[in-house]
């Protein structure tokens, strides 16, 4: 797994992520993942549109970071998801908690609204 930041003058946060967001994956990242997102306490857009593979340690990794965002009074938008990524997100009912976009310029526009 391997983590990017984007936009980093912009009023929010763009994180990239790229590969599996497996246990392995969540380990290698979490703490970097959690510090840039929340540490900002700024709205935050988060592209998956790299990750190959998200499972339960993954979604915990995003739940967690989201809810330390919230804290903040800051929200966390997922965007560029693959279909089995995507359909997985709506399976565990995450777009319930976190909102879902389909492409960066909606996530920003959710965000901003």
């Amino acid at each position: 797994m391997e983590i990017s930041f984007d936009h980093l003058d912009a009023p929010f946060s763009c994180v990239r992520l790229n590969g599996k967001l497996d246990a392995p994956g969540a380990d290698r990242i979490g703490t970097r993942f959690t510090a840039a997102v929340a540490s900002r306490g700024l709205p935050a857009i988060v592209d998956l549109s790299g990750v190959t593979l998200l499972t339960s340690m993954g979604i915990r990794l995003l739940v967690s970071t989201a809810r330390a965002l919230s804290h903040k009074g800051a929200t966390m938008v997922l965007f560029g998801a693959q279909p089995l990524v995507r359909e997985g997100l709506q399976h565990t009912a995450l777009d319930q908690i976190i909102a879902l976009a389909e492409t960066e310029s909606q996530a920003i526009e959710l965000i901003s609204a």
